[in-house]
């Protein structure tokens, strides 16, 4: 429905009408029957039309826009006939000619053609298209590190149950970094975030007995999954096997970046103490933290890294070096 108020006059319905279509960025043209134009507005600047030059495709749009709108134009012969092509030009620019005979009220036929800049839209798209692209590659990436572990725990579980409750904690971790990950939009996470979310999951009302220093590195995302999924390990042995709850004796964790004959690398170091062990108890509890190849093998390797794992009578150090930048 179109409805104005007559009284208003003409004047201030074309200055209507143009500031829409400036605001749209669209250009309205009209023709007549044999291709002379009647109208033009809101043309964008790039296109001109010099003065005294009769208005034609070619004078205002170039000989090559202007062939290829001629061949348009030429499949449209009655009213309701329309068709569109999109132009990219050379600067990364993108128009859209949409045109359609019409009838006007005197029963005379004219071509409409309406010129939208999708410029805007082009690019949201290109970047659309390489979002996803970015998300089914990261998304692959995780499929194999979940296929990873699933595997690791399963070959050193010796029960299902066993292997649920393992596999749902690392999962939950792999979960926890991903959301640092994705709310860093995909930049990374860094250290103390990912340690922050293991220390307050498994000794959340004794935080005070895990002291951090060094630097707070930002990861970059496939780090950032690996390292978190080394900090829980590390947690969870200490909780279970450990006894520094009970001695009220903190953990020292760091993170700090080093420069070696490789390049610059990155150094975690998880030292924990534990109270005296005679033989018999210290292989005991050799066994029941080293049963895990998370920590010794799948990390270090998913980072490019090196990682050294001992447990002596009155410690377990954990030491994990890798490269400041990793390839994905």
């Amino acid at each position: 429905m179109t409805w104005f108020e007559p009284e208003r006059g003409d004047d201030k319905l074309r200055e209507f009408f143009i500031t829409a279509l400036i605001d749209m960025s669209a250009s309205l043209s009209l023709q007549d029957r044999e291709g002379r134009y009647i109208c033009i507005t809101t043309l964008p600047a790039r296109w001109a039309l010099n003065p005294g030059v009769t208005p034609s495709d070619e004078a205002i749009f170039g000989a090559d826009i202007g062939a290829r709108l001629k061949e348009m134009k030429a499949g449209l012969e009655k009213p309701g006939d329309h068709a569109a092509i999109e132009i990219e030009a050379s600067d990364d620019t993108c128009f859209e000619f949409r045109c359609r005979m019409i009838e006007m009220r005197n029963h005379e036929i004219s071509l409409m053609t309406i010129v939208i800049d999708r410029t805007e839209d082009r690019r949201r798209e290109r970047l659309l298209r390489a979002l996803l692209r970015e998300v089914s590659h990261r998304s692959k990436n995780l499929l194999a590190i979940i296929q990873s572990i699933a595997s690791q725990t399963a070959r050193y579980s010796g029960t299902l149950e066993t292997f649920l409750g393992k596999f749902r904690g690392r999962l939950h971790a792999l979960s926890q970094s991903q959301d640092l990950i994705t709310n860093s939009s995909w930049r990374g996470a860094y250290f103390r975030d990912l340690l922050k979310q293991q220390v307050d999951r498994y000794v959340q009302d004794n935080g005070d007995l895990v002291k951090v220093s060094g630097e707070d590195v930002l990861l970059n995302p496939n780090a950032s999954l690996h390292i978190g999924l080394a900090l829980h390990e590390l947690i969870v042995n200490a909780v279970s096997h450990g006894d520094f709850l009970a001695r009220r004796r903190p953990i020292e964790v760091s993170c700090e970046r080093i420069d070696t004959d490789a390049g610059p690398q990155i150094r975690m170091r998880w030292v924990e103490p534990v109270g005296s062990l005679d033989t018999e108890a210290l292989k005991a509890a050799r066994t029941a933290r080293f049963g895990s190849t998370v920590l010794e093998r799948v990390v270090p390797s998913s980072v490019n890294g090196q990682a050294s794992h001992s447990l002596e009578k009155e410690q377990v150090l954990y030491e994990l070096t890798f490269p400041q930048e990793i390839p994905e």
